[in-house]
């Protein structure tokens, strides 16, 4: 019988011919047969097998990593050998920075990385507020109203108007708002669009030509230095690289655009919707966090970033990373041929009893009391970690905390219905609507 490695103690080198373990065929095909999700699969292959496991879906096994150390080789230490062979967003984004390759990938990111952190973050706080004010005042309307909204469609909002001010310098207008709706759209279709890309493109060529439609309106706004009442956004600097850059065509700014439209609002919506779902059945953390330290304290803005923390490790930002080996390697004393599809599972990590005391129970105080979450890095990513982990964190979790920071204190969401699950596409979004009115 075939070992497998225990999480954040693999074994030490093995012999060269040394084959991952693998899943018995007869379970994959009773999974298939019950017509389950992926991540019921990987959890299945988990459970059997340990942090690495393989599976065949085809005449190729596909191999499984949760385990900390190999998630820290694959995605941190080794980037060159395990490598992004086709974004599944690909339709959508083209070849944003997301799905960008090789040089291709290291010259997009050198230029956005100044954005995202330090001097670069503060360019944004203006808008990130602005925007938490507005769905403030919307909140607070709906608490006087007794109105029934939905609390994902507000995440969604927010998180939209959020980007949108970043990249344009302007507030989200309606019809803005309504043509964008064709973002998550898309998003939510790609799991059962069809195999052949052609095919698929044609099944969202509607939501695809009014995205382009509202991208187009925005390059060319910026082209022509019409800066919003922020001062201009990131799209000034995607179109001030073309003067110079010969690379960044209208294309390539229009697929730059669209990247971060999907990854920075598809992914921060879905999280604060989780939150507030997690908070309906965990009501006391909601109490911690506002108990923790005066309104606008260090000690508050600690204990509401830990909400979103927590919430993150339950439904990271993305559930899966998958790579490609580009060359033969070893893992963990086993070998890897190149061409092997390598699924790396933060959802799966994240979830793991022998790295997370209790790890099904909603707990930030993992994130506030020194010790009580695993130290290996490779335990807690759900942005990714290394070299490819996502540009947009910090942007992300400074506008989640600035919005909660205005609505926890004064409005508790109480939901009319709830769904029925988890959609496991590009992101582990709530199945479902999520209607409430507010309470205080």
């Amino acid at each position: 019988m075939a070992t497998h490695a225990r999480p954040g103690s693999l074994p030490g080198p093995a012999p060269a011919d040394r084959r991952f373990p693998e899943l018995d065929p007869a379970l994959v095909e009773e999974w298939q047969g019950g017509g389950g999700e992926l991540v019921d699969l990987f959890a299945l292959a988990r459970e059997r097998l340990g942090g690495i496991a393989a599976f065949r879906l085809g005449p190729r096994p596909t191999v499984l990593v949760t385990d900390p150390a190999a998630v820290q080789h694959v995605l941190a230490h080794h980037p060159d050998r395990y490598v992004k062979r086709s974004h599944r967003a690909r339709l959508l984004i083209g070849d944003g920075l997301l799905a960008a390759t090789g040089e291709a990938w290291q010259r997009q990111r050198r230029l956005l990385h100044s954005q995202f952190t330090g001097p670069g973050m503060r360019r944004y706080e203006q808008r990130i507020v602005g925007a938490a004010r507005t769905t403030a005042a919307r909140w607070a309307s709906y608490a006087r109203t007794g109105e029934v909204f939905d609390v994902g469609e507000e995440m969604r909002r927010f998180a939209l108007d959020t980007i949108w001010r970043s990249l344009t310098g302007h507030p989200l207008d309606p019809g803005t708002e309504r043509e964008l709706a064709a973002v998550p759209a898309v998003v939510a279709a790609m799991p059962r669009l069809p195999a052949d890309g052609a095919a698929a493109e044609e099944a969202v060529a509607a939501e695809l030509a009014r995205i382009d439609d509202v991208a187009r309106r925005a390059i060319a706004a910026a082209r022509d230095g019409a800066a919003g009442p922020d001062g201009p956004g990131l799209l000034h600097v995607l179109t001030e690289a073309a003067g110079t850059r010969p690379e960044y065509t209208d294309r390539l700014i229009r697929d730059e655009l669209v990247t971060l439209l999907v990854a920075g609002h598809e992914t921060t919506a879905s999280t604060l919707t989780w939150l507030y779902l997690l908070l309906d059945r965990n009501p006391g953390a909601r109490e911690q966090a506002l108990a923790a330290g005066a309104e606008g304290s260090a000690q508050r803005r600690q204990a509401v970033q830990a909400l979103v923390q927590e919430t993150l490790r339950f439904y990271p930002s993305a559930w899966i990373l998958p790579r490609c080996a580009a060359q033969d390697d070893g893992l963990a004393g086993y070998e890897v041929e190149a061409g092997t599809d390598v699924l790396v599972c933060p959802y799966l990590t994240h979830r793991d009893a022998e790295l997370w005391a209790d790890p099904e129970v909603f707990d930030p105080g993992r994130f506030t009391t020194p010790g009580r979450r695993p130290a290996h890095p490779g335990s807690y990513f759900p942005f990714g970690i290394g070299p490819r982990a996502c540009l947009g964190q910090q942007f992300a979790l400074r506008e989640s905390t600035a919005l909660l920071e205005r609505l926890l204190p004064g409005h508790t969401p109480r939901f009319r219905s709830l769904p029925a699950g988890a959609a496991y596409g590009i992101t582990v979004r709530p199945d479902g609507p999520t209607p409430a009115v507010l309470g205080a």
